[in-house]
């Protein structure tokens, strides 16, 4: 979740993938963000002209969609966008969680598979809904999977993951890496911890959704794509992540410099991608049929000028809720 109910309003602290696919929902106006290089454009165009079918949304906050020949892949769905006070200055650790089926359905299509960075609400609220309704296999921690069960799934619909697994879901690689929450001004973060068995009932507050561990995806689909590397929060392991090499990297957007060097040890450990698309520096208390709004304690700014100077030949795109890309991160498609 944002750093931002860490810093003010949380009374609890004191390998590898792709995109390629069939016609994603809605789209609005992408917000443009900096230009590559003749060699970075070239690059990205060449790897992708395979896969032109490939399509991604952006479904704020750190989730995609990602659908590729009639196929449909979920990280961090998080859809209901239910408020709690955080971007209000009176921040409820006590909100009750609540799912609207009708707003998840206008988005999620006919998933396949649900990739979960971690447990807190803003990543995991719409997933059991999602699990249950559509059937879709969910990756996960331990955490998430014991959290998933309480609310009903099915465990044989659930894989859980540590990080170093890298598995063919037909087609669909998908490569696991252990990764860091984000951390405040404080070095926190809300409501930590780990779950080695489902809670005896359900939960029913945004508190009872502990971070459990924090995951990445890299995910490819087919031969001739490219491949994207998908975070949940803005920290992350050099070890983990040494080598993948991702043509698009959604990057989450820190909100403090806790995290020493964040941006330019990430895009070493990553390879300058081709293609930087900062995620979760949305307020994801807002409708996404709205345009995208700032969370104030993220300076968006100031991350995409690190970006480019760090790694100049990355090409970097800020996304909109309603946009349809293609597998280069270009918009395709834009409606009302």
């Amino acid at each position: 979740m944002s750093d931002t109910a860490d810093t003010q309003r949380d009374p609890m602290l004191g390998r590898r993938s792709l995109l390629r696919g069939a016609a994603l929902g809605a789209a609005a106006p992408l917000l443009p963000a900096a230009t590559a290089t003749a060699t970075a454009s070239t690059s990205i165009s060449a790897s992708t002209s395979a896969s032109a079918s490939a399509s991604l949304r952006w479904l704020g906050t750190s989730g995609w969609r990602i659908d590729v020949d009639g196929r449909t892949v979920l990280f961090d769905p998080y859809l209901t966008r239910f408020k709690t006070g955080l971007f209000d200055g009176a921040f409820r650790a006590d909100t009750e969680l609540s799912t609207d089926p009708e707003v998840v359905r206008q988005h999620i299509g006919a998933p396949e598979l649900v990739l979960v960075s971690h447990s807190h609400w803003d990543h995991l609220a719409d997933v059991p809904y999602i699990a249950k309704s559509t059937g879709a296999r969910v990756v996960g921690t331990e955490t998430t999977y014991h959290l998933l069960v309480a609310f009903g799934v099915d465990p044989g619909q659930i894989s859980v993951v540590k990080g170093g697994e890298l598995l063919d879901f037909d087609g669909i690689v998908v490569d696991v890496a252990a990764g860091l929450h984000s951390r405040n001004k404080k070095y926190a973060y809300f409501a930590p911890g780990t779950l080695d068995t489902p809670p005896a009932a359900p939960p029913r507050t945004i508190a009872e959704l502990p971070e459990g561990d924090t995951l990445a995806f890299q995910v490819t689909a087919g031969s001739g794509g490219p491949s994207a590397f998908l975070m949940g929060a803005s920290d992350f392991s050099e070890r983990a992540v040494q080598g993948l090499r991702p043509d698009l990297a959604m990057v989450a957007v820190p909100s403090s410099t806790a995290t020493h060097h964040y941006v330019p040890r990430l895009l070493r450990a990553l390879g300058s991608p081709g293609v930087v698309v900062p995620v979760h520096w949305d307020n994801f208390e807002e409708p996404l049929s709205e345009p995208p709004r700032r969370d104030p304690s993220m300076d968006l700014d100031g991350f995409l000028a690190q970006v480019h100077r760090e790694s100049p030949a990355s090409r970097i795109v800020v996304p909109d809720y309603r946009t349809v890309y293609g597998a280069d991160m270009r918009p395709r498609l834009q409606t009302s």
